[in-house]
């Protein structure tokens, strides 16, 4: 199993989530590119918000953030829309149980979405666990189900919350 590094739950080491933000649109930029996929404007803002925390952010959340930047209002829709097309290319998961979206530590190839979720800070860790995903395939084979979107959410508390309320 791998946890992506970058992450504040993958281990004790200092963090700057600075660097997350700008290494997810420098990759964003990238894939697009590569892609000839636009990433517009808004699109790349929504990215940045939903980059903004390692939390999970739900799309009103990043609403309200546009709103107050823009001094304006900004349509539900648009904010759907531009979390529909991230989500498209893998930039962004979704956290099903939460209605909300979260960066993708490791966008490029597909894959399955696997979340550690705390429920002490609301952090969310993406891991890839092969061992995992063979699983979920293996046993939706032997029912005849063919697997779409294989989500995987983990609810806990991470060593952080836990150091602090041992």
């Amino acid at each position: 199993m791998t946890a992506h590094s970058h992450h504040p739950a993958a281990g004790p080491m200092p963090h700057d989530h600075s660097h997350c933000v700008a290494d997810a649109l420098t990759r964003a930029d990238a894939l697009c590119a590569e892609r000839g996929a636009r990433l517009t404007t808004l699109r790349r803002r929504v990215l940045e918000l939903v980059w903004s925390s390692h939390r999970p952010r739900g799309a009103y959340a990043i609403l309200e953030d546009l709103s107050q930047q823009d001094g304006k209002a900004t349509a539900p829709l648009t904010v759907y829309r531009a979390l529909e097309f991230l989500v498209e290319q893998g930039l962004v998961h979704r956290i099903e149980s939460l209605n909300a979206y979260v960066g993708c530590a490791a966008p490029g190839p597909t894959h399955s979405g696997q979340f550690l979720v705390c429920e002490g800070c609301g952090d969310a860790a993406e891991v890839d666990d092969p061992q995992v995903r063979a699983a979920i395939e293996t046993a939706a084979a032997a029912r005849g189900f063919r697997v779409q979107r294989p989500t995987v959410e983990v609810r806990g508390v991470c060593k952080a919350c836990q150091e602090k309320h041992p």
